[in-house]
């Protein structure tokens, strides 16, 4: 091939030629100039070949700045021109990438079908790096799980066996391999690549990337699912115990564990629009759990027997969730109402159904030994009856059981586990195509992976935040109910909060009031009619309350007799025996001014 493109001579430039014919060299008669173009491999790729945009000139519509007589201030203000100029046509190229329609199976006539193209013929067809993604590992450790990471260039698996393995599966460069010799039932990665837990037979385990062991999680017993948290570095985990535990992987402590009551789970995901986490039961209920309140923020009861997988779809905002029960049903709910399943439809081979969704919203379910993939929005659409969606691809796996379904991001790649190892296939259309690389970066260097984990933790959101509606965050506190009052002596009128009013101003508000009840909210008196205020009536309540006599006897103890704390109590008692009798000379009309005296028992009563 070199030596072909050699003799081509097509590394030239496009705009410069390189001469196929020396004149100053060549013996004999001058050639006459040949004014075509002699050199056809150039010819042929002329047409197909353009400089990228990124390396082209300059465009015509950058401003330039030659009043400046300084040269330098001159010569960077032409280049920040240049390059503002430069991306304002670069953006027309992303707006259109990002506008592109996913590359799926398309058939020319009505009588084919899309499932009848087999994994041969895709991986034919498609491009020879797409193609890589068409995988068979034969393992001896299954049945397998896996889990991908977030930017889906890492893959770890683990066996039930014991067999643990994290690698890079485009380049094939092993990181890790452990031999655990006792049961592992899950295995997820953290925030990134380097450090990964896994559900043993009686704790948690975290560990490096080179496969080092970290942390021994005691708190959490006999995990079976794990989930990890990105946004919130939480790591969940949930149990044959029937407890879901919280633990904040960047401090280290144990934040919540919660009592489900539902005995042991082998079913749990989470909505990755709001951090919920879902968890399906043995009695047939799907909960959802939130680390801010002691009980499940919504429980349905999904299947009439045991459910075996959950799924939420992250296409739609976590608007769509997928359940398979014991009984070989597969339900698909609405997860704004819940007032009853979008589609159900039930599977062949029954047992245990695997369920998984892809970022485009293409369901694949593995039942018996076939995998099926679903596309929007067939799924999406209501129907009375329990008929299937319209099939879009379907694989046959003779290795039985099937334990896991993993979607692989930004790729139309389904990894399949089973009990004789790892199977990779393609789904044309089910991967989002576009990453944003302040989010998850497949091409991300060492340096970019630790400063995305820094600033990672710094933007961690408290765990109080999660809930159902997570569009609160950010958002404006709605205005409450204010009404106008004016207060005494003069003063300005003020707003008060509609729950912080009296009854009676509640109801007048609301226009309910009674004019009967008046008398009980009205304002208060004493013993010489003067009527007080709500405020004053407060302040005449807690007059007197931090008196030294008051306090000297608070002081005392109750079991030790002290002359001057019993004089003090007889004082006190004398005192309110004389506003006793005052109040009630007050309430049979005498006068409360003038104290009696000897001679009034010589009055003459008529």
């Amino acid at each position: 091939m070199d030596a072909l493109i050699a003799k081509a001579e097509a590394i030239a430039p496009l705009g410069k030629r390189r001469k196929t014919f020396h004149p100053a060299s060549q013996k004999g008669p001058k050639r006459p100039k040949d004014t075509s173009n002699s050199d056809h491999t150039l010819h042929s790729i002329a047409k197909h070949t353009a400089v990228p945009k990124s390396l082209s000139k300059l465009p015509d519509a950058a401003p330039t700045h030659g009043h400046i007589a300084n040269k330098k201030l001159r010569l960077e203000l032409n280049r920040h021109s240049a390059q503002a100029a430069r991306a304002k046509e670069l953006l027309k190229d992303a707006e259109l990438l990002l506008g592109d329609e996913a590359g799926k199976i398309e058939v020319e006539g009505e009588m084919e079908r899309t499932w009848r193209v087999g994994q041969n013929e895709i991986a034919q067809g498609a491009g020879q790096e797409a193609a890589k993604g068409r995988r068979e590992w034969k393992l001896e450790g299954g049945p397998y799980q896996s889990r991908y990471t977030r930017n889906g260039r890492h893959l770890a698996i683990a066996g039930r066996t014991g067999h643990v393995a994290t690698f890079d599966w485009q380049t094939g460069t092993l990181h890790s391999e452990l031999q655990l010799q006792e049961t592992c039932r899950d295995i997820t990665f953290l925030h990134d690549q380097s450090h990964y837990a896994v559900a043993q037979k009686k704790y948690v385990f975290i560990y490096d990337r080179d496969g080092v062991e970290l942390h021994c999680l005691k708190a959490h017993i006999e995990p079976t699912r794990l989930e990890f948290l990105p946004y919130h570095w939480l790591l969940a985990t949930v149990g044959n115990a029937g407890y879901l535990k919280y633990q904040d992987t960047s401090t280290g402590q144990l934040l919540i564990e919660h009592r489900t009551k539902l005995g042991a789970c082998t079913t749990m995901t989470q909505n990755v629009h709001n951090a919920v986490i879902h968890l399906g039961h043995q009695n047939g209920c799907v909960t959802l759990w939130t680390p801010n309140l002691p009980h499940p923020a919504v429980q349905i009861l999904a299947h009439l027997g045991p459910v075996v997988d959950v799924g939420v779809d992250p296409s739609q905002g976590g608007r769509y969730m997928a359940t398979a029960g014991k009984d070989g049903t597969v339900k698909v709910w609405d997860c704004r109402n819940w007032k009853g399943t979008v589609r159900e439809w039930t599977v062949r081979g029954g047992g245990n159904v695997e369920l998984d969704w892809s970022a485009k919203g293409s369901l694949a379910v593995a039942s018996g030994g076939t995998v099926n993939v679903y596309n929007p929005p067939s799924i999406h659409t209501p129907m009375l009856t329990k008929a299937p969606p319209p099939l879009y691809i379907t694989h046959p796996i003779p290795h039985r059981p099937i334990t896991s379904l993993r979607f692989a991001p930004f790729q139309d790649i389904l990894t399949i586990g089973h009990s004789a190892g790892l199977s990779s296939i393609l789904v044309p259309g089910s991967g989002e195509p576009n990453f944003d690389s302040a989010e998850a970066d497949p091409f991300e260097n060492k340096k970019a992976r630790r400063e995305k984990e820094v600033k990672a933790l710094l933007d961690k959101i408290q765990p109080d935040m999660i809930s159902l509606d997570p569009e609160f965050v950010g958002s404006l506190a709605p205005p409450s109910k204010l009404t106008t009052v004016t207060t005494i002596d003069g003063k300005p009128p003020v707003e008060i909060p509609f729950a912080r009013l009296p009854r009676l101003e509640r109801l007048k508000v609301s226009g309910k009031a009674d004019e009967t009840e008046a008398d009980n909210e009205d304002e208060g008196d004493d013993s010489n009619g003067k009527k007080f205020s709500r405020e004053e009536r407060e302040k005449r309540k807690m007059r007197g309350k931090g008196k030294s006599l008051k306090r000297y006897l608070r002081k005392q103890r109750k079991n030790v007799i002290d002359p001057t704390a019993v004089a003090i109590r007889a004082k006190l008692e004398k005192q309110k025996e004389e506003k006793l009798r005052a109040k009630l000379a007050a309430k049979n009309g005498e006068s409360e001014s003038r104290k009696s005296s000897a001679l009034d028992r010589f009055k003459r009563t008529t």
